[in-house]
């Protein structure tokens, strides 16, 4: 019976898809596995059986980078396909989605690099069975959906616990990532040195940190803090610190590329990312790791990374009405402040703030994130969306001169401003809002 609603919530799916582009209609990244979970709730674990290999990335921030450049590196080497819920869909039903597009019943896949929110994971593992975890980071979030970060952790940990075979592969410079491998099989990166080489790119913030304490109680110090609770950390009182590297990395990073070294059991291995940021670097280094991990050999590993186009408004190039624009996507204090240290103080800055469910309701964060790093901004900072006034308020406490501050509710209204130069060589940022974003993302200019 149960076979029988899989095949039915297959065909219906993909008649639905039909006719919702025959009708000219988005299907989203969701409808179609909400449908098929409806009509079959053990879907997932029907699609599992037709993947040779999962693996499943979480993390607070750069998981839907990290699964991209992944999924990318597989793609160029497997020629039995690979799944990918490329859009960022990773609640059950954006899965779903991306498995009831793509499974025919005698099609087996390669892999499956699957992205999935943190609170879902748990989810996730009740249906599949990963091979690998990818964990990135786990930054302070969106504190009235999820809470504190212990609660974060705690759903990650559960997850991993209803999967014994599961392989590890962890950020070691975050000490409540590394937690998380304890008497697991785990596998570690991190950077052993970072170097800026960018007179862009900004090394310093004053965003506040979050002051970890070890197990034992005593807070953490550290040797090397690259940024947030990241770096080589050491308690005083027990002796607990960093574990042993399994992907040693050591990145330059330049105004528009980085350059990462791995070093692990068979080596040295060289890679260059089109990525801005050390933010990025660290999403690369996790895809890095994750494909030596399988054998994935170092030229395919550069080809892959040397063609990978951005996903939409993750570090994401455009031109709109003839200028360059950098689209990045801003959601929670570290993630945003790492943003704002690549940010061209030369170009027009479009700010997007919506406070819907999916953004997170409380604000706040707007109040941790270091928009300090825009108050020598030389052209227009233009703030948008539902929140637009509340971002406009917070530039000025930035110390942003008045003058170079815009409101434009309307975000098609605020691009069209920033885009409207006719010198096609001023270059132009849009920060916006997951809501925000997926708002961009319809728009035609």
């Amino acid at each position: 019976m149960g076979r029988v609603r899989f095949y039915t919530a297959l065909i219906l799916a993909r008649l639905a898809y039909l006719g919702i582009k025959l009708l000219n209609r988005s299907s989203g990244t969701s409808f179609i596995g909400m449908m098929a979970l409806k009509i079959c709730p053990g879907f997932l674990s029907y699609c599992s059986k037709y993947v040779a290999s999962i693996t499943t990335i979480t993390g607070t921030n750069g998981k839907t980078t990290t699964a991209g450049l992944l999924a990318h590196i597989y793609e160029s080497v497997f020629a039995g396909g690979v799944i990918h819920n490329v859009k960022g869909a990773n609640m059950l039903t954006g899965i779903a989605n991306v498995f009831a597009l793509n499974v025919l019943p005698f099609k087996h896949f390669t892999c499956a690099v699957l992205e999935s929110d943190e609170a879902y994971l748990t989810k996730l593992y009740d249906y599949i069975k990963s091979d690998e975890l990818v964990v990135t980071n786990l930054f302070r979030d969106q504190l009235d959906r999820y809470g504190e970060l212990a609660t974060t952790a705690s759903f990650i940990k559960n997850a991993i616990d209803k999967n014994n075979d599961l392989t590890l592969i962890l950020n070691a410079d975050d000490p409540l990532v590394t937690n998380l491998g304890k008497d697991k099989k785990a596998l570690y990166y991190g950077f052993e040195d970072v170097e800026i080489l960018s007179d862009v790119h900004k090394s310093d913030s004053t965003a506040p940190t979050e002051v970890f304490a070890c197990t034992c109680g005593e807070p953490l110090k550290y040797t090397k803090q690259f940024f947030a609770q990241q770096g080589h950390y050491y308690c005083e009182k027990c002796g607990y610190k960093r574990p042993k590297l399994d992907f040693k990395g050591y990145v330059k990073i330049f105004a528009d590329y980085s350059e990462i070294k791995v070093v692990d059991e068979y080596g040295e291995h060289n890679f260059k990312i089109n990525l801005v940021g050390l933010y990025n670097a660290y999403n690369a280094l996790a895809a890095i790791s994750c494909a030596l991990y399988n054998e994935i050999d170092d030229d395919d590993i550069n080809k892959a990374l040397g063609s990978y186009k951005s996903i939409f408004g993750r570090a994401e190039r455009r031109v709109i009405n003839g200028h360059d624009t950098l689209i990045q996507l801003i959601k929670n204090p570290t993630g945003a402040s790492e943003v704002l240290k690549t940010v061209d103080l030369n170009s027009n800055i479009v700010i997007a703030i919506n406070d819907n469910y999916a953004d997170g309701r409380d604000i706040s964060w707007l109040w941790d994130s270091d928009f300090e790093q825009l108050k020598d901004a030389k052209k227009l900072v233009i703030t948008s969306g539902i929140r637009a006034n509340d971002m406009a308020l917070r530039l000025k406490y930035a110390g942003i001169a008045q003058d170079r501050i815009i409101i434009k509710e309307d975000i098609k209204s605020a691009i069209e401003l920033a885009t409207s130069s006719e010198d096609k060589e001023e270059k132009v940022t849009i920060l916006p809002s997951y809501t925000a974003l997926l708002k961009i993302s319809k728009m035609k200019f």
